[in-house]
């Protein structure tokens, strides 16, 4: 009898050990898969920064919604080189979507706290997103809106205000950004819309391809409507008062 409850003592201590090893077993795996999230992403995005990427989940996910409604599969870019853009097309890029683009660090606090204010005072809704928001969201995660998004949106801005360069997030932007049913970056859009290289775009026609990003599935730079014309001014009127990276 008494060996038999020395063996039940031992058992029991052996399980206790075994249950008492779980929480350190669950923390030694946790730290592993943070550590490999973190590894796995910065080097995503220091490859991105030398490699263009050839499609994006959005591009994809568009393809099928157009395929869906009976259009066929449409994915149509082209990538132009930073240098081969229309000067004026950039300008146009941040005196429309990001007037602070070369002075913050991916994150326009007085811009996102304008957008909340009129949104609440009912006016069209606007998104207060920098151009580095903008490129992390499009380029690295999936469309749609929930906390973890938010969260991994401005996770990836912070990385890539880190590593790249204004003018790599600019050119990036202006290649990877939704312009059209189907239709992604600068080229594509000069194309499509005016029957023209990116390169050559005049203020007027890059003003009208950025006035119509709110909206681009919706909106036609050809066909501009009265509010889309306006903006479309507005950006020309103010587009040489920006600076663009060099």
């Amino acid at each position: 009898m008494a060996i038999k409850r020395t063996n039940n003592a031992r058992l029991k201590k052996t399980n206790f050990k075994k249950s008492n090893n779980w929480p350190s077993k669950i923390k030694k795996w946790s730290f592993r898969l943070i550590g490999g999230f973190f590894i796995i992403t910065i080097l995503w995005v220091l490859a991105l920064k030398f490699i263009n990427p050839p499609i994006t989940y959005l591009m994809i996910q568009r393809g099928f919604e157009w395929k869906a409604a009976g259009k066929g599969f449409k994915i149509d870019k082209t990538w132009l080189t930073y240098g081969d853009i229309s000067n004026n097309l950039k300008r146009a890029a941040i005196a429309g979507e990001d007037a602070h683009f070369l002075s913050h660090n991916g994150f326009d606090t007085k811009a996102i706290l304008q957008a909340f204010e009129k949104n609440k005072e009912g006016n069209r809704l606007r998104g207060g997103s920098t151009i580095s928001q903008q490129v992390a969201k499009n380029v690295f995660l999936w469309p749609g809106r929930s906390w973890l998004r938010k969260g991994l949106e401005t996770y990836f801005t912070f990385l890539i205000e880190l590593f790249w360069s204004k003018k790599r997030i600019l050119e990036m932007y202006l290649n990877v950004i939704e312009m059209g049913q189907g239709v992604y970056g600068a080229q594509a859009a000069a194309q499509y819309y005016f029957g023209k290289s990116a390169t050559n775009l005049t203020k007027k026609e890059a003003a009208l391809i950025i006035a119509i990003l709110p909206n681009p599935r919706k909106w036609d730079a050809r066909r501009p409507s009265k509010y889309v014309n306006s903006r479309a001014n507005s950006i020309v009127r103010y587009l040489n008062h920006y600076s663009i990276p060099e």
